[in-house]
């Protein structure tokens, strides 16, 4: 009966752990409120398309881990043979598919960020000297950018050659793409679009400038935590290895199985837990406000 309580106990906290980091959940309860879901299910579905997976529903993700969370708890348990610290170790390895989505998603905001100042200043030139339209200048360079970008660029295409309504076809491309960036370089075609004028060519060179500051200064910070990240990896080695040294000493599979085994494991791996989580944190860029949602 202690067994269970702890497992549940257990399962409950690393539950509530997982609704806070990765989906924003607030409270005791074992959701959130009907307004409070729909935006949080808006925040994760933008959070897959940043990460180029506008065709994973959330659903799809939570299911990811809960599989995740099965199969490494069952080998966890056929490893140590206490199921309290299996769990413990089966809702850690859980976090992996979140994991993964954002480093992904990160990658992804990274080669966009880096590409918009080219495509910026090649819009001024095609609106500017060579005399395109805006949108014909949009598409011809989104053709011609990074390959994560393209998609979003052939969809506001499409809507531009059905309506010819370049504001709903700013709104998709603003939508499929979901980068702060995106927004500012389409809001701002828009109003040029819309209200004319010639000083477009100034208003992107200003963009342009902006956006290179930007990229710049958060390249210097990564390269900062370079060796930091590195080392950040042996919270997790570490321990994995002292752990299956013990186990192959003497009775040390045996002292996994005891009440007090069981609890110093799920101990020390709540310790991990949270140091890998807090620097994590602590070294984590902010992302820039998305204006024009």
């Amino acid at each position: 009966m202690t067994r269970l309580a702890l497992c549940l106990l257990a399962a409950y906290g690393v539950f509530m752990l997982y609704t806070s980091v990765a989906l924003g959940w607030r409270g005791f309860g074992v959701s959130p409120s009907v307004g409070g879901a729909r935006r949080r299910r808006g925040g994760v579905q933008q959070w897959l398309t940043q990460a180029g997976l506008e065709g994973v529903r959330p659903s799809q993700f939570l299911a990811a881990v809960a599989v995740i969370l099965v199969v490494v708890t069952a080998l966890a348990y056929a490893l140590l043979g206490a199921i309290v610290p299996a769990v413990a170790i089966g809702a850690f390895a859980a976090t992996y598919p979140s994991v993964s989505y954002r480093n992904r998603r990160r990658r992804r905001r990274q080669t966009t960020a880096e590409a918009w100042p080219r495509m910026i200043e090649e819009m001024a030139l095609l609106t500017g000297s060579l005399g395109r339209s805006i949108p014909q200048a949009l598409f011809e360079v989104g053709a011609r950018g990074p390959e994560e970008m393209r998609p979003a660029f052939a969809a506001a295409q499409r809507e531009w050659l059905l309506t010819t309504d370049f504001s709903r076809t700013v709104a998709v491309l603003k939508s499929h793409l979901a980068d702060a960036t995106a927004d500012s370089a389409c809001e701002t075609l828009l109003v040029a679009h819309d209200v004319g004028g010639t000083d477009l060519e100034r208003r992107l060179a200003a963009l342009v400038d902006d956006r290179v500051a930007d990229v710049q200064d958060r390249k210097d910070a990564l390269a900062k935590q370079a060796g930091v990240r590195f080392a950040r990896r042996f919270v997790l080695i570490v321990p994995v290895g002292m752990a299956l040294a013990g186990l192959s000493i003497g009775n040390g599979r045996e002292a996994f199985r005891s009440p007090a085994g069981q609890m110093a494991a799920l101990v020390a791996v709540a310790v991990v837990v949270a140091c890998w989580l807090w620097s994590g944190r602590i070294m984590r860029l902010p992302d820039e406000e998305r204006a024009f949602e």
